[in-house]
């Protein structure tokens, strides 16, 4: 069973996310079953943080392009800013100026357009909330006891954030897990036609 996890908007507290994720799951699993997370750049810290929090609850964790710690807080700080201030409409317009610079260049158009169609949904709320969350998220010193078995993926071009040296950095210090460079591709890599995340699932566990 596959389920997509949406986050709440009202909240700049990772705590209140990660109690959302085990409600959700104890909603799911009233049997407390584990489960393998997959999150993708902030899904990714939040899936690290619910694995940290409640380790019994994971069967194992599939982070893609994520970190550990958001390096550049001057930036975060600029961008909270500007979030605040900028006409939320013009969203869509930044979103399509830097398509190039944030998906994988093998992206199909009408995957492209309808990933901007559904982004559309996001609220100012959730964006500046998430981002202020990250200006104090930092598990560099915790990830040691990250106990579920742990991938990651890592896309060689990623020009959000340095993927492949945070995956390097994570798979180094957290006990269970393998790294996977995902040569070619963008932040935004999951809706390009050649990643298969269900076959790397697939060789991952052995299925």
């Amino acid at each position: 069973t596959v389920v997509a996890h949406r986050l709440r908007d009202d909240t700049d507290r990772m705590e209140t996310l990660v109690a959302g994720l085990l409600e959700r799951l104890d909603a799911l699993s009233p049997a407390g079953e584990r489960a393998l997370l997959i999150g993708e750049s902030f899904g990714g810290a939040l899936a690290l943080s619910f694995a940290l929090a409640h380790p019994d609850r994971v069967a194992g964790i599939v982070i893609v392009n994520s970190f550990p710690y958001f390096g550049p807080q001057l930036r975060l700080r600029l961008a909270i800013f500007s979030l605040s201030l900028m006409p939320w409409g013009a969203m869509r317009i930044v979103r399509r100026l830097t398509a190039w610079r944030m998906h994988s260049r093998h992206t199909h158009r009408d995957d492209l357009e309808r990933f901007l169609t559904l982004m559309r949904q996001t609220t100012r709320a959730g964006y500046v909330n998430r981002l202020r969350i990250l200006t104090g998220y930092d598990v560099r010193r915790r990830l040691h006891e990250v106990q579920p078995r742990t991938l990651f993926l890592a896309s060689s071009d990623d020009h959000l954030v340095p993927a492949v040296e945070q995956a390097r950095l994570m798979a180094s210090a957290v006990p269970r897990s393998s790294m996977r460079v995902l040569e070619g591709h963008g932040h935004i890599c999951l809706i390009a036609p050649d990643v298969d995340l269900g076959a790397i699932l697939d060789e991952w566990t052995g299925a």
